[in-house]
């Protein structure tokens, strides 16, 4: 695992890490992986780890066809800090092991892990350097606000759920900031992947 560059890329809810991903997969061609895909997968209808939030919650928790009620669990965990801890502790194993399986298989020298909560889950170990996607507060309030379609004060709670910006910037490899231009963006991300390349 050690010849491979690994970059965890993190950053707060709605401050750009698919943005800066997407970029990385397709103007650099490399292989991008990511955490809320396989959190999906871990609660996939059927799945051991879907009945055990059932039996938890209920069968309010579980839309018509079985699977499972996102905006419910939503309201649950982001009120309740204990049952969002319990949630983690569900899924956040088996998002670590669909990482360190990929990561096994890949023959590529650079991967992409997105992790939304890098820190939290405690998957640093996982890569060799982290990038922190980070926007001022008010622009990743306005975006969450936008693309969630939530109210301001739900919109707040999910940020506050999250390690700071501040907190994740403080530990991390490189920085992007998403404060200004697409192109600002990613003309740091450019910088950022060729440094490393350089070392």
């Amino acid at each position: 695992m050690t010849n491979k560059r690994i970059i965890g890329l993190t950053g707060g809810i709605a401050t750009g890490k698919s943005t800066v991903a997407n970029y990385l997969a397709s103007a650099y061609n490399l292989p991008t992986f990511d955490a809320d895909i396989y959190a999906r997968e871990a609660v996939a209808v059927g799945s051991p780890i879907l009945d055990a939030i059932a039996q938890r919650y209920g069968e309010q928790i579980l839309l018509v066809d079985r699977s499972l009620n996102r905006q419910k669990l939503g309201e649950i965990i982001f009120n309740n800090q204990d049952e969002r801890i319990w949630i983690d502790e569900l899924i956040h194993p088996y998002v670590n092991e669909r990482f360190l399986e990929v990561i096994a298989q890949s023959s590529a020298k650079t991967l992409v892990l997105v992790v939304p909560l890098l820190f939290e889950a405690r998957m640093t170990n996982l890569v060799t350097e982290i990038w922190v996607v980070r926007c001022s507060g008010e622009q990743q309030l306005q975006r969450l606000i936008e693309r969630n379609h939530l109210n301001r004060e739900q919109a707040q709670v999910r940020i506050n759920s999250q390690l700071s910006l501040d907190e994740k910037a403080a530990r991390a490899n490189v920085i992007l900031d998403n404060s200004f231009t697409l192109e600002a963006l990613l003309k740091q991300v450019d910088v950022a992947l060729k440094k490393a390349s350089s070392n």
